[in-house]
């Protein structure tokens, strides 16, 4: 019976995973976190708390601010009463665009930091002791293959630079907590859940949102200490050797 906390769950990619694990057997996955910023839950969110008969469970938290996520560490140890998280996913993030102009327009590279690695590393450090008395001991930080350097030439039609250096960041967060923590135990690593159908993806992307939060869960389910700093690509049937930059193939990207 394992125990899951993912930031960004009231829409998309969050939202999905959520509803996912919510499907799966008490006996393997008992308690899921849905952490947002908002007081109350959204109204997919609360349908689906409502119909989980206790198994999610929302948690207001605002991934930029310490204080927040402190509160809300707090509030998942009194819900779990003595017991460990077993999986913590860093879902929440953004996309920031510049329409014109290029990188040299961008103005929006401090606020992406924020959120798509700040807020990953202070999301982390602070459930780190919560995730130390796990059972599983798994950090998933949901990435892109808009962020591996070695591919950056086959994206260079999506103007979204602060994304993009933010998620490689990210990347680079992911393997030095996944160096520092492997002696304990930990298995933490990042994942593309591919081009998903949703707002942060837009609906020209590549796949329902439900089909990668589908592939990014067996991933997690499946992931051992081999996976360790790993940046893990999803399997989507039919996917493998499509045209056009994305494959879905299982095949860990390039850094």
């Amino acid at each position: 019976m394992s125990s899951y906390f993912i930031t960004g769950a009231n829409r998309g990619l969050g939202l999905a995973l959520t509803s996912h694990l919510a499907q799966l057997p008490a006996s393997q996955v008992s308690t899921i976190f849905a952490g947002t910023r908002a007081p109350s839950a959204s109204g997919d969110l609360q349908k689906l708390i409502d119909s989980s008969g206790g198994r999610v469970v929302h948690t207001s938290v605002a991934i930029t601010d310490r204080a927040s996520i402190d509160k809300a560490v707090l509030e998942v140890d009194a819900r779990l009463e003595g017991r460990g998280l077993d999986v913590l996913i860093n879902n929440a993030g953004a996309m920031h665009w510049v329409p014109e102009g290029g990188i040299a327009k961008m103005d929006n590279l401090r606020e992406a930091f924020e959120i798509n690695v700040q807020a990953v590393q202070n999301t982390t450090a602070a459930f780190i002791p919560l995730l130390r008395k796990g059972s599983l001991k798994k950090v998933v930080n949901i990435s892109t293959t808009l962020g591996s350097i070695a591919q950056s030439h086959k994206y260079m039609w999506g103007s979204a630079p602060a994304y993009k250096i933010t998620k490689a960041a990210l990347n680079m967060l992911t393997v030095q907590y996944a160096l520092e923590y492997e002696k304990e135990g930990f298995i933490i690593f990042a994942v593309s859940p591919g081009w998903l159908k949703t707002d942060l993806g837009s609906q020209s992307a590549d796949l329902n949102v439900e089909v990668g939060a589908r592939a990014v869960v067996d991933i997690i389910l499946n992931s051992t200490s081999k996976d360790v700093g790993a940046f893990r690509n999803i399997l989507v049937p039919g996917w493998e050797k499509t045209d056009g930059p994305n494959q879905y193939d299982g095949v860990n990207p390039p850094w």
